[in-house]
């Protein structure tokens, strides 16, 4: 697939622009986001991400095109459980729900331009050397075999714990406790101090990145495409603001998602392996993105259907308890 410097620049401005009218459109008055608002925004960056996959049928065939699917849905449902964490953070730092999707907004962006530069990275890494492909496929085998452990386990109620870069600015940056609006520094008694929301949007962007760790080499294990792996994770992040208005309150039904994770991980860790195994002379049978695009696809539908089925059936005992 060759991409010119002219596309790559095409696409930044393009995505930029609508990262724009987003922010004009929807987040620049605070406020609380209905679920109809969130809902509208949510399908038109659906609606946008199929639009790019099928311009990329159009331009480069079915194959980019597939891979851009299957690292899409890939990285929404792994981006899903990044809200878990957003959750937490907004109740950590206490964050008024009119400036949540500034901070979400804002967060997401910082978290794109950290995620392009892993994915700069990653491209350099898997073009000069093939045996990295048995680095990621290992990795996201033992991710996904932690995935399970911890979904099995019973766990009280997680905590949000900030990370080193977090901590050393607060140290080092003199902050104040009370939000200003969206005012991110403000000035009393002749100090210049940070505000809240300023830390939580840094805290936003840069947990983002611990879940880079495992989503950069899957969808890497889909596609080794520079331009795909990116534009894939610029939709994904981009529609997660309105995502975590329109399915936050039904995070917690989702009682499978981790198992389904897991088994998605796992795939492609395996698909990465015989890649790897493939490029060394090995025969060994090769996974196609459209047997991969399906199992993704499949997983999802099966786990989000059981997630609903067991979380219906414990409100109903606990009812019945009552």
């Amino acid at each position: 697939m060759d991409v010119s410097l002219t596309l790559w620049i095409t696409t930044i401005a393009v995505l930029t622009a609508l990262v724009t009218a987003d922010f004009f459109i929807g987040g620049r008055k605070p406020h609380e986001v209905s679920l109809k608002e969130a809902g509208a925004w949510t399908v038109v960056w659906v609606v946008l991400a199929l639009i790019f996959g099928g311009f990329l049928w159009w331009q480069y065939g079915s194959q980019p095109s597939g891979e851009f699917l299957a690292g899409y849905i890939t990285e929404k449902s792994l981006s899903v459980d990044n809200l878990f964490v957003f959750i937490l953070i907004m109740g950590k730092f206490a964050v008024p729900r009119i400036y949540q999707q500034r901070v979400l907004m804002v967060g997401v962006i910082i978290a794109l331009v950290l995620r392009a530069v892993f994915i700069a990275g990653g491209a350099a890494l898997v073009t000069t050397f093939s045996w990295v492909f048995y680095l990621f496929g290992a990795f996201l085998v033992w991710t996904a075999w932690k995935l399970i452990k911890e979904a099995g386990a019973d766990q009280e109620e997680e905590e949000f714990e900030e990370n080193r870069l977090l901590r050393a600015i607060e140290r080092r940056v003199p902050s104040t406790d009370v939000y200003h609006g969206t005012l991110l520094f403000v000035r009393e008694n002749g100090r210049r101090l940070m505000t809240p929301m300023l830390i939580v949007m840094l805290a936003i962007g840069t947990t983002d990145v611990l879940f880079a760790l495992d989503s950069i080499p899957a969808i890497f294990g889909l596609t080794q495409e520079p331009y795909i792996v990116f534009t894939a994770n610029a939709f994904a992040l981009m529609g997660l603001r309105q995502l975590y208005f329109l399915i936050g309150g039904l995070l917690k039904k989702l009682v499978h998602l981790s198992y389904g994770l897991s088994v998605i991980l796992g795939f492609i860790g395996v698909k990465l392996v015989l890649h790897a195994l493939h490029e060394s002379g090995v025969h060994v049978p090769q996974i196609g993105i459209p047997f991969s695009l399906g199992f993704i696809v499949l997983v999802l539908a099966v786990t989000t259907v059981t997630s609903l089925v067991a979380s219906k059936r414990h409100q109903q005992a606990v009812e019945a308890a009552r």
